[in-house]
């Protein structure tokens, strides 16, 4: 998750969503919150480094697998008609539901969120993404802190609430809606991160 500016609207106005995503700012790493356009912060390497290995091989099982689709930021994601246009770092789509995935945006919830907290930022991504997230639907929303080396893996129960669902013993957790996919918690934080062949070769993908 990027870091929003505080209180940096880049519009001269309120546009409708629509208006939004054909918008033409100079700078187009933003997001829509309450009629605005909110322009994001940089993220540091640790974040993108990240980001890059979890969407590496995310999509590569996902493509292997042809399972669905997978975007990253600045990839923007509507859940729903009175809830903010986000950019989340990661979201996967299933094959079923890939008529939601637009030219330049997810029209509903994605199936799997990733979200990796930056500093300063922990309460927008625990409080205010995991509520629109929650009320949207998205099945499965994680919380990535390199920092704290935490990993929160929430699952949408029956209730439409998130439930934390902790990984096992073994320190393995295996995603929900993408059967096939598990990870190592602990390669999250290991530096250098692990080498993406090598993640291939546990998951049988080489």
């Amino acid at each position: 998750m990027t870091q929003q500016l505080r209180s940096r609207s880049l519009s001269p106005r309120k546009l409708t969503y629509e208006k939004f995503l054909e918008w033409d700012g100079e700078n187009q790493h933003v997001e829509w919150v309450n009629g605005e356009v909110v322009e994001m912060a940089p993220v540091g390497n640790e974040h993108q480094d990240l980001r890059g290995f979890l969407h590496g091989i995310i999509r590569a099982m996902v493509v292997r697998k042809r399972l669905g689709i997978v975007r990253d930021d600045p990839f923007q994601m509507k859940t729903g008609p009175r809830l903010p246009g986000r950019a989340p770092d990661i979201l996967f789509v299933t094959q079923a539901r890939l008529g939601l995935v637009k030219k330049v945006y997810v029209e509903g919830p994605a199936d799997l969120v990733i979200e990796i907290v930056s500093p300063g930022r922990r309460t927008t991504v625990r409080r205010d993404r995991f509520n629109e997230y929650q009320a949207g639907g998205v099945r499965e929303y994680w919380i990535l802190d390199p920092e704290g080396k935490k990993a929160e893996f929430y699952r949408l129960g029956g209730d439409g609430k998130y439930v934390l669902t902790p990984g096992g013993p073994d320190g393995i957790y295996h995603c929900l809606v993408i059967e096939p996919l598990w990870i190592r918690v602990a390669w999250l934080w290991e530096d250098p991160l692990p080498g993406e062949f090598d993640v291939y070769k546990e998951w049988g993908l080489s």
